[in-house]
């Protein structure tokens, strides 16, 4: 395939690592369009009536992710874009609509990529071309569904926390797996860091993956065997962020380098 004929749409989330992934894309020259779903308020105000324990890890919690993914992604913007990369801008009451659709098919796409969005219609998937691909934050089918960059930590696995790139289906994050993608635990780092890291990680993988795709290479990917865990949003509580902050300082990692913490490495599937 030449460089030419890969034409990508990426329809993503409006946080930093998301916008952060459509910008390595653009700097590579992957990135042919862009759909960007407003998402919700990156630094959430604490639920009533909590304990004064679980308020203020909560607070450290968000505060914490909002510095971490700065540090890491700088001030990735939608504007920043180039003239040479249409954006279009919708709210997750859109992101099924038929504009989108047509706006979508619009760029001729042969690939497509999911990153941060909502949970794609049936109609929607069946418009898109063989290659789409959703990068998932957690390594499926072990943590599929949300907040699964933060169980890892809080089950004491934290070298099972990663990015998972597989082909969009029907099934929430349950599409053949094309590749695993898991960041270098390093000495000081919280569970934010680890999450940017694995972003970081997953975009430059991506690109290579991408880049693979120009050159012809085929990507069939390995259908998931078990079904794991899908973790729904209501399945996490501020109160688990007492493993994090109150028993372990959020010093998982470092426990877990000096062999304090024990976990078996996962078998991640790779292509590169």
């Amino acid at each position: 395939m030449e460089k030419n004929d890969l034409r990508v749409v990426l329809l993503t989330g409006s946080h930093p690592r998301h916008l952060y992934v459509a910008h390595e894309l653009h700097k590579a020259g992957l990135l042919t369009a862009l759909v960007v779903e407003e998402r919700e308020t990156f630094t959430p105000q604490p639920p009533a009536g909590l304990l004064d324990i679980d308020r203020e890890n909560f607070i450290r919690h968000f505060r914490d992710r909002d510095e971490a993914e700065h540090r890491f992604f700088g001030e990735a913007s939608i504007d920043s874009f180039s003239s040479d990369v249409p954006v279009l801008r919708v709210t997750v009451e859109e992101l099924n609509s038929e504009e989108v659709k047509e706006w979508v098919l619009s760029h001729q796409p042969n690939h497509v990529l999911t990153y941060g969005v909502h949970k794609i219609s049936d109609e929607l998937l069946k418009a898109f071309p063989e290659y789409s691909w959703n990068i998932h934050g957690g390594l499926s089918p072990w943590y599929r569904g949300n907040v699964t960059l933060f169980w890892p930590f809080y089950m004491l696995r934290p070298n099972w926390a990663g990015m998972t790139i597989h082909y969009l289906t029907a099934q929430l994050d349950g599409g053949s797996i094309v590749h695993h993608s898991v960041p270098e635990l390093r000495r000081g780092d919280g569970v934010h860091d680890v999450a940017c890291r694995a972003v970081v990680q997953v975009a430059e993988d991506i690109v290579r993956i991408l880049q693979l795709r120009q050159r012809g290479r085929e990507f069939p990917g390995v259908p998931q065997k078990s079904s794991g865990k899908l973790f729904v949003g209501t399945d996490w509580y501020p109160q688990h962020l007492r493993v994090i902050y109150n028993l372990y300082n959020n010093d998982i990692v470092d426990r877990y380098l000096d062999g304090e913490i024990s976990s078996p490495p996962p078998s991640l599937i790779t292509v590169l």
